[in-house]
């Protein structure tokens, strides 16, 4: 399968951004879904790809299904049971107790007691299937206007209807191979409603806590099917994904329709924060751009930032302290709300994937070195 490439699809491959993912034969991949995670003291120090606060507790996942969490703010870990092997790349939390992780092969998992165990609610197949359905509905609607249309627009619309059944036959070939794609992106309003979105424009709904799932594709303008990366709350009501070439889509409704805004980047952006103020995102990626906007990306405002690194997750903290973080051990902060930042590498210049505030200025990071406690300029405290 030679399609796009992006980064938080590969974990420790991606931090370099050279190597080539290549697809697993199809006859492996039910193996490590249905293979549990092995426990091991090891993984707070192999690769990790998200990490989150909920309530006291923060919960962290990543590769060979590893989901770990900690009650000290990162002093001690224990891992999680986990049903899966495949690398997990997000995990966010509806309350306390109810969260969800996605991962490689499109994997979703659930935990119903704040990360301590986990169950399988959905594959990359169940995926596949959604949206092959959703496809399979969108060509006979076109196929119904085609029908009503007057002669001089019918043959524009038989040419969206082959797009349409392209599209459809690469679905159908993608299920073949089996469940690949990996999930990127994952955001829970509450213990009932939330999307997860992934490669090749995946992005999935459920109004039921993940019982079921709708394919939301068709609500969100991306015909070329470029990766959506990362999705996120935006103070004021709003939500805000981006992916691929430079996406950025924004919803006022809570997800029920999306409108895509212009970007003055045409890259990869890997992930995007609200500042705690309203209407106001940062959108950030490859090659350490950043994108500012006051008024939910109508009009933006390009972020200086010589250090180049690729920006992978941010945070901010109680105090209004912006914090980046990403490749080649780049930690990047902003006390003047995103105005500027100031620019540090850690020493051990591992790539970082994520970043959870915790006491006074300090940070916790997880990524290429697993779980390290540091200062607001990513020194190591322990």
């Amino acid at each position: 399968m030679a399609k796009r490439l992006m980064c938080k699809t590969l974990g420790a491959a991606c931090l370099g951004l050279s190597m080539v993912w290549v697809a697993p034969t199809a006859f492996a991949l039910p193996d490590i879904i249905e293979t549990p995670a092995r426990q091991t003291d090891l993984a707070s120090t192999n690769l990790l790809n998200d990490a989150v606060r909920t309530g006291d507790r923060i919960v962290a996942v990543g590769e060979r299904g590893h989901i770990i969490y900690s009650d000290d703010n990162g002093q001690t870990w224990v891992q999680g049971s986990v049903p899966v092997s495949v690398t997990l790349t997000a995990v966010d939390f509806g309350n306390e107790s109810q969260g969800w992780a996605v991962g490689h092969s499109g994997v979703v998992l659930h935990t119903e007691d704040g990360g301590e165990n986990w169950s399988l609610q959905l594959t990359g197949t169940d995926a596949a299937e959604l949206a092959i359905a959703s496809m399979e509905d969108q060509i006979a609607a076109m196929e119904e206007r085609i029908e009503a249309a007057p002669d001089s627009e019918k043959a524009d619309l038989e040419w969206a209807m082959d797009d349409l059944f392209f599209i459809l036959e690469n679905m159908q070939s993608d299920l073949d191979i089996g469940p690949v794609n990996p999930l990127l992106g994952v955001w829970f309003e509450d213990d009932q409603h939330g999307f997860v979105v992934g490669a090749y424009g995946m992005i999935l709904r459920t109004e039921d806590g993940g019982q079921t799932w709708s394919d939301w594709a068709a609500q969100i303008e991306n015909a070329q099917n470029f990766h959506l990366n990362s999705i996120a709350p935006i103070t004021g009501g709003a939500l805000a994904i981006v992916g691929e070439a430079g996406q950025i889509h924004i919803s006022v409704d809570g997800g029920d329709t999306w409108e895509r805004r212009e970007s003055p980047y045409e890259g990869s952006l890997f992930g995007v924060i609200g500042t705690g103020r309203v209407n106001e995102l940062l959108a950030f990626g490859l090659r350490g751009n950043m994108l500012f906007s006051t008024d939910l990306g109508k009009s933006w405002r390009m972020v200086p930032n010589s250090a180049g690194a690729t920006l992978n997750d941010g945070a901010v903290a109680d105090d209004g302290r912006i914090t980046l973080v990403g490749n080649g051990g780049a930690v990047l902060m902003s006390t003047n709300g995103a105005e500027t930042f100031r620019e540090h590498f850690r020493n051990d210049r591992a790539g970082i994937m994520s970043v959870v505030p915790v006491t006074g200025t300090n940070l916790l990071v997880v990524g290429e070195s697993g779980v390290k406690i540091t200062d607001a300029r990513g020194k190591n405290l322990q």
